[in-house]
């Protein structure tokens, strides 16, 4: 790993460099309060953000990205295709008239609604066009991203799903392994309500972290992409600094018991889909 936060990175099939530490913006609500937090998580070093047609807040972001002064091509820009709408590329054209960007660096379907392959062509052509570096998906499970695999002209490049010791998908983890799709942790935090728990606070006091960098390490030391959510500065910044220790095999171990998902290969757990 580089030694710079900023450049620890996994590569992509295309060969494009998706950072290992990026900013989620879910639940932000357009304005001063989402344009705030991409600010302070740029000025941190983060150099991943990511967003979504459904949060409604892309110009927010957009506007965060233009007045920080990085240059776009150091920035990795992900957005998310809503797939209550029929056309990928058409809600793409919006979304970079939104962002006031040219490209996104990373363009998903957010869901698999309505089955996991007939976004798919729509999402080819976004990436054909330019408006998309690389494509892939969103809260696929193993079957699910196999089924697209059998059709897909232009590979999926990650799989961004609900992931953390509470919710370790090793085998959908193992799934994209194989398939060469990175996957990408979305709510490593639990939205917060992992924070508290006795095993991450042990390991947190004994390693002089606090909970969420030791719940980030963890996924990190997994292999994957993180994208926690902030719209403190303090908890951006403090997100952020996890690539100056590791925690050792016994404290792995620990909180890999802490799964509730038998390691499963499924995106979501019975329940959990939200869509029909």
């Amino acid at each position: 790993m580089a030694a710079d936060n900023a450049q620890v990175t996994r590569e992509l099939f295309n060969g494009a460099q998706i950072p290992v530490m990026g900013l989620g913006v879910w639940q932000v609500p357009e304005g001063r309060q989402c344009e705030q937090a991409v600010t302070w998580a740029l000025e941190a070093g983060y150099r991943l953000i990511d967003t979504a047609q459904a949060y409604g807040n892309e110009a927010s972001v957009g506007r965060a990205i233009r007045s920080s002064g990085i240059p776009r091509e150091d920035i990795f820009l992900t957005t998310k295709f809503y797939p209550g709408r029929r056309d990928p590329l058409a809600e793409a054209e919006k979304s970079l008239r939104r962002l006031d960007t040219e490209y996104v660096d990373l363009y998903l379907i957010h869901w698999p609604q309505g089955g996991p392959t007939w976004a798919w062509s729509g999402m080819e052509k976004a990436c054909e066009a330019g408006l998309a570096k690389a494509i892939g998906i969103s809260n696929f499970g193993a079957d699910e991203l196999q089924e697209l695999l059998e059709v897909s002209q232009i590979p999926p490049a990650v799989n961004q799903v609900l992931f953390s010791p509470f919710e370790y998908r090793r085998a959908l983890v193992e799934a994209g392994d194989q398939a060469g799709v990175v996957t990408q942790a979305y709510s490593p935090l639990g939205t917060g309500r992992h924070l508290d728990d006795p095993v991450v606070g042990r390991i947190a006091e004994a390693v002089g972290r606090t909970p969420a960098q030791v719940l980030i390490r963890w996924a990190v030391q997994k292999g994957l992409s993180v994208i926690p959510k902030s719209t403190h500065r303090e908890r951006i910044e403090a997100n952020f600094a996890v690539f100056d220790f590791e925690l050792d095999d016994d404290a792995v171990a620990a909180l890999d018991s802490l799964d509730t998902t038998h390691r499963t290969a499924d995106a979501l757990g019975r329940g959990e889909k939200w869509w029909s």
